[in-house]
């Protein structure tokens, strides 16, 4: 019998929940803003036909947007937040899908606003900029849609693709339902023969654990029972390559990664310039991974080993208030002003904290206008106290996005999403490591260090490699079956991880279990953000306050007032070339001769 379940969320305490009565007290208020979401379809409506006909006109639709996303954003958030608390309650995937399915209907009732924008001559927009000074507040909003002239479609067509919204969501959703709310895994026994439960949320500790026989029994428990779906987990990313194809025919791109990138106005060579950079220095992860296998003492080095801190004997359990605390002393070189905004997000509720059956898996940061939500899964481990860090990373940006762009603008990049969260986490790092003068502490702590740059630089660059592959074997007319997936993932970490790790058979089976790869090539950016995290923080600790007041002023506060890359050079980093993962590369190789020397 296993020693602990996971509580229902009606057993965990209220300061551990996010209070989501900050953005609606009751659900009928929700209700009373769904109708009014329903209800300005018909003012949009109105200006079907006449954008181009005065400045006024054009101002007014702009105007109107920004109310629609201020109100959707509270409907989005509630519904989002509420569903992500209990994946298998019933009520709330209801208010999910009926706020989508609104949605997908005001998309197709209001297709005419992109068609109709591009079409303004440039000498008209120009003129309507001059007898109308309101409108120049827009005019970065309307130069982005008007640089997507090339990939709008007929009024027809956007409708018609419009319409389609809520079909190339069924990917992801059957999933989500099918990986956190229905799949269950069998509890893993450990060197004892206790029992302990398997879930997205206890994997990571679980194969983090000084038990081997318990990190090979969570390990095959996970993988064996996502080998009994494999087929069904493979049809459902193939559905999801054939939307991802179909959206960047239908839009004339010539792949779904250039139209992915196209959104966030970066160059596709940025995708390619970080698998070559990783490829270029591999040799640093075989040293790592040899390096392993020999301070764990093993003949074989297993893919069940890559997570247990090779320094077995420091035991760093760490609650969530300790992390908190820590936390805010690890950030005060951000200032009065960042830390008092953390503050309030540890004091107010900002975070759900545990888990709980159904909950959602995983950590995220959602940023509501009403202040920024934080989902957790807390196990009281170093890598959740690094979770806390990130996530709050995101949050603070948000926050201040929001509260220091108009609404047109608050919503930052994804390119740039993860730089704030890294940042906060290399920061933290960089505490410990000062504040630390054990030595065997400190060199679990570069163990650490080393695994964030294993699973963020390589690893993510490794999905990310997998995610361009799979688009690539789609269009020269290859199938994605469960056994061309698998040879393929396998054969990417044989790449990525070299000869001295027995790549297990399970391994293969990892992707099906991860949800990044529904997310529009989403997972390169950690690497990139990693690389520019790291640069930015470097700075921030070498030159202090001047490093922080550009970090915060023209880069936190930027939301997408800018091209991401522009926002970063502004922040001190240039990521139009490649220096900064090279150099965070650099710092890897460095990290590893540190612990040989430490492990001496």
């Amino acid at each position: 019998m296993a020693e602990e379940r996971i509580p229902k969320r009606c057993d965990i305490e209220e300061q551990y929940k996010w209070r989501l009565e900050d953005i609606y007290p009751t659900r009928e208020d929700w209700e009373k803003d769904f109708k009014r979401f329903e209800e300005m379809t018909e003012k949009f409506t109105a200006l079907k036909g006449r954008l181009a006909e005065s400045a006024e006109t054009l101002l007014s639709y702009f105007r109107l947007s920004d109310e629609l996303a201020v109100l959707s954003d509270s409907l989005i958030n509630y519904a989002q937040r509420k569903s992500d608390e209990d994946t298998a309650n019933a009520e709330n995937q209801a208010m999910v899908e009926r706020l989508m399915g609104a949605y997908a209907a005001f998309s197709s009732a209001t297709s005419f606003d992109t068609p109709e924008i591009t079409a303004i001559p440039d000498d008209t927009l120009e003129a309507f900029y001059s007898t109308c000074p309101d409108l120049e507040l827009y005019r970065r909003a309307l130069d982005i849609i008007r640089r997507q002239k090339a990939h709008i479609l007929s009024e027809a067509e956007e409708r018609i693709l419009a319409l389609s919204f809520e079909l190339s969501r069924s990917p992801e959703n059957v999933f989500s339902m099918f990986s956190d709310a229905d799949l269950k895994f069998p509890d893993a026994a450990d060197k004892d023969g206790v029992m302990h439960p398997v879930s997205h949320g206890t994997y990571i500790p679980l194969v983090k654990s000084s038990d081997r026989v318990l990190r090979k029994n969570a390990f095959e428990a996970m993988y064996h029972t996502y080998d009994s779906f494999r087929n069904t987990m493979a049809a459902t990313l193939a559905s999801q390559v054939k939307t991802l194809a179909f959206y960047a025919k239908a839009r004339r791109f010539d792949s779904p990664l250039e139209q992915a990138l196209y959104g966030n106005e970066i160059p596709t060579e940025v995708y390619h310039n970080l698998i070559d950079a990783v490829h270029e220095n591999m040799q640093y992860m075989y040293d790592y991974v040899a390096l392993r296998r020999e301070l764990m003492g093993v003949d074989e080095l297993h893919m069940y080993d890559l997570y247990t801190p090779v320094v077995s004997d420091i035991d760093m359990k760490i609650t969530f208030e300790e992390a908190k605390e820590t936390v805010y002393k690890a950030l005060s070189v951000m200032g009065d002003e960042y830390l008092s905004i953390l503050k309030e997000g540890f004091e107010n509720r900002w975070i759900d904290v545990y888990e709980n059956e159904g909950k959602t898996s995983g950590a995220y940061s959602a940023g509501a206008r009403v202040h920024p939500y934080v989902l957790l899964n807390h196990k009281d481990t170093l890598n959740c106290m690094f979770t806390l860090a990130h996530e709050m990373g995101h949050a603070i940006h948000s926050y201040y996005s929001n509260k220091y762009q108009p609404v047109a603008y608050s919503d930052y990049k994804i390119f740039v999403a993860e730089v704030a969260s890294t940042c906060n986490e290399a920061l933290l790092m960089q505490y410990l490591l000062k504040n630390t003068e054990d030595k065997r502490e400190r060199a679990y702590l570069i163990n650490y260090f080393l695994e964030q740059f294993r699973t963020t630089l390589y690893r993510q660059t490794m999905f990310a490699e997998f995610e361009l592959k799979i688009s690539e074997m789609y269009a020269a007319g290859e199938a994605l079956t469960a056994d061309s997936l698998n040879a393929l993932y396998r054969s990417l970490n044989e790449l990525y991880f070299g000869s001295d790790i027995v790549i297990d058979s399970e391994i293969d089976l990892e992707w099906a279990r991860i949800p990044h790869f529904y997310y529009d090539y989403y997972v390169y950016q950690y690497a990139t953000g990693y690389s520019a995290a790291i640069a930015l923080s470097q700075r921030i600790l070498k030159e202090g306050e001047p490093a922080v007041r550009d970090y915060i002023d023209n880069f936190l506060k930027g939301g997408c007032s800018k091209p991401p890359i522009e926002l970063l050079r502004g922040a001190g980093v240039d990521m139009a070339t490649s220096a900064p993962i090279k150099s965070a590369l650099e710092m890897f190789g460095s990290l590893i001769g540190d612990m040989r020397e430490l492990m001496k």
